[in-house]
């Protein structure tokens, strides 16, 4: 139905100052609460797709809505009011090294002004959500890089936004670790966050049965539903 469709990208193209076209005609629409895997060889325009989600880059052409806003159109000090719908997740964590992983996570509230016992209170609930409520006052250098990828899940969601952006988010992680990252993302999934994940990481992409979307050369090759994706096509 479109009436859940969460974000619609409409002949979508995105052209560089380099003369580089990253992203071709694109048409694409995920719904709330769905888990959206993105895949393809490096340079086929995945990082740019979400980089437009988020409003890092704004479309050369077509329409881009995100939860009812068209995130070309938004002027610069209104991003922030698109970005509290937003949580993104990156590949190197990006912690605040000298603070405790309540205090990275507690960070995202401040900026809000939130009353100090509601940031308690928000801030405990998603550390426990992401199993790590016993370690909230270890530092980044005191965790594994699973742990801190927990916290950086932790501080993405801490606001309750409606999509969950994810860039390469287990690219350093062991694969034992990658998969209870997984699970965490599951979760919060079941919960009714929509996923958007960017991975080359493809046991992940065949054991989750998740839509996936292929790309190549800036242009949606594939849409596979839920558990159609197979490796050898």
């Amino acid at each position: 139905m479109k009436s859940m469709d969460l974000i619609r990208i409409k002949d979508v193209k995105k052209t560089y100052k380099t003369g580089t076209t990253a992203i071709y005609n694109m048409n694409l629409t995920i719904g709330k609460g769905e888990f959206v895997f993105v895949i393809g060889s490096t340079g086929c325009g995945k990082s740019t797709l979400i980089k437009m989600l988020y409003r890092e880059e704004k479309p050369t052409e077509g329409k881009i809505l995100v939860g009812g806003l068209d995130v070309g159109k938004i002027k610069n000090r209104k991003v922030y009011k698109l970005r509290r719908k937003i949580g993104v997740v990156f590949q190197n964590y990006q912690l605040l090294p000298n603070s405790t992983a309540y205090e990275n996570v507690a960070f995202a509230l401040e900026v809000l002004g939130l009353p100090k016992d509601e940031i308690h209170t928000k801030v405990m609930k998603v550390l426990d959500l992401v199993g790590l409520k016993n370690k909230a006052k270890q530092y980044p250098d005191h965790l594994s890089g699973g742990e801190q990828q927990r916290v950086a899940i932790a501080r993405a969601i801490v606001n309750g936004p409606k999509i969950l952006i994810c860039d390469e988010p287990t690219g350093n992680l062991d694969p034992k670790t990658s998969m209870e990252i997984m699970e965490v993302l599951e979760a919060i999934n079941e919960l009714g966050t929509t996923i958007i994940m960017v991975t080359h990481d493809i046991d992940i992409v065949k054991k989750l049965k998740k839509r996936v979307i292929l790309l190549d050369s800036g242009r949606i090759v594939k849409d596979y539903k839920a558990g159609e994706y197979d490796e050898s096509i």
